[in-house]
């Protein structure tokens, strides 16, 4: 365990029971969260790939143009 996630927990600990159970909650949720945002990233690895591969052929055919961030 890290320094900084063992000075979270300590004072974490400090905090009644009630806010310690709702801290806990959305550590988990968001550590569940990001595994399944890892498993969708991972699934759609092939389709990313095929995307990529496409944009940079059109982008090779002269296709593309150069963005304006301040036209966005």
């Amino acid at each position: 365990m890290t320094k900084l996630l063992e000075k979270a927990f300590e004072e974490a600990s400090k905090l009644p029971d009630i806010e310690q159970n709702i801290l806990a909650r959305r550590v988990l949720e968001e550590l569940e969260s990001e595994k399944r945002w890892e498993a969708a990233f991972a699934a759609s690895e092939d389709a990313l790939e095929a995307m990529a591969d496409e944009a940079l052929a059109e982008h090779a055919q002269g296709k593309t143009r150069r963005m304006d961030a301040d036209k966005l």
